[in-house]
């Protein structure tokens, strides 16, 4: 058992974690403005983070792993490729460790469950380095036959997984290619592949790496579920309202994962966008009933 008091610390262990390397990129705009940074750069970046972010968490997470819409063929396909320009892996590998996060979480087969080594502080520091980037180096393979036969089955998934070489190369050389254009300039171009393809997949990474680590530690956990999920309200924008995350793991397959009030959820928003267009159908819209039954008693107030 954790007292009040070790939580604290581990909280506030975390946030410097997470904190501190935000805080130092964003120290280094406004040296780097005017001579290194400029405003096409700044549009290039959110262009793609938004469009690669939205291709995992809409695309790859809440569609592919999920099902938690159905999508026409050309949807389907623009989703699974903009998933894999954020250069996260292949689509079917991606799944596949998702969907065994959610069948094991905070277990043992738990890919990237910061709980694996205990609780202690320097446990805390080591299980938040593998659920955060560690996993990644040192990882079991994920049998996608068993987790992810589905996509295996699928020609055009199976098409895209083989072309994230071509789309990691795309996903780097398009910022560059238009920052020359737009400024004609090979400097341009430089800036624009530094911050627009280095430093925004970096942060993209890092922000959904958050959601496997500091949501699977701090943060609040309104709805029962079988694991240590929270919801961190820091993260929402960046993460596009992934970081809604034990709302998600008490309702994995719903479409929203921001289903309380003020709750901000960019991608249930694109969602309901792709639906009115009639390109996503069956959508799994949360039910009010079911977020009732999931959702924890409050404490019981002490005795006067």
């Amino acid at each position: 058992m954790v007292s009040g008091e070790q939580s604290a610390g581990h909280a506030a262990l975390v946030k410097v974690f997470a904190i501190v390397p935000l805080l130092a990129l964003v120290a280094a705009v406004p040296i780097a403005w005017g001579w290194g940074l400029g405003w096409v750069d700044v549009g290039l970046a959110l262009f793609f983070y938004t469009l690669t972010a939205l291709g995992v968490t809409v695309g790859f997470h809440r569609y592919l792993t999920h099902g938690a819409f159905k999508a026409n063929r050309g949807l389907r396909i623009a989703l699974a490729a903009t998933g894999s320009m954020a250069m996260q892996g292949p689509v079917i590998g991606w799944v596949a460790d998702h969907r065994r996060h959610h069948a094991y979480a905070d277990k043992e087969g738990d890919p990237h469950s910061p709980w694996l080594f205990g609780t202690g502080p320097v446990a805390l520091a080591k299980g938040f380095w593998h659920a955060h980037m560690g996993w990644l180096f040192n990882r079991e393979q994920t049998n996608q036959r068993r987790f992810a036969p589905d996509l295996l089955a699928d020609p055009d998934i199976r098409r895209i997984d083989r072309l994230f070489p071509v789309l990691s190369t795309v996903t780097l050389l398009a910022p560059a290619v238009l920052g020359g254009l737009i400024t004609m300039s090979l400097w341009g171009a430089l800036t624009a592949f530094f911050w627009a393809s280095l430093v925004r997949v970096a942060l993209l990474h890092h922000v959904t790496w958050s959601v496997n680590s500091i949501c699977h530690m701090i943060g609040d956990r309104p709805f029962d579920a079988r694991d240590r999920s929270a919801n961190f309200w820091p993260l929402a924008i960046a993460s596009m309202g992934e970081s809604w995350h034990n709302s998600h793991h008490a309702d994995p397959t719903c479409a929203r994962h921001g289903v309380q009030r003020g709750q901000i959820d960019v991608s249930a928003r694109i969602i309901w966008i792709l639906e009115k267009l009639g390109w996503a159908t069956r959508v799994r819209w949360p039910r009010p009933e079911r977020l009732a039954r999931k959702l924890k008693a409050p404490a019981p107030e002490p005795a006067a």
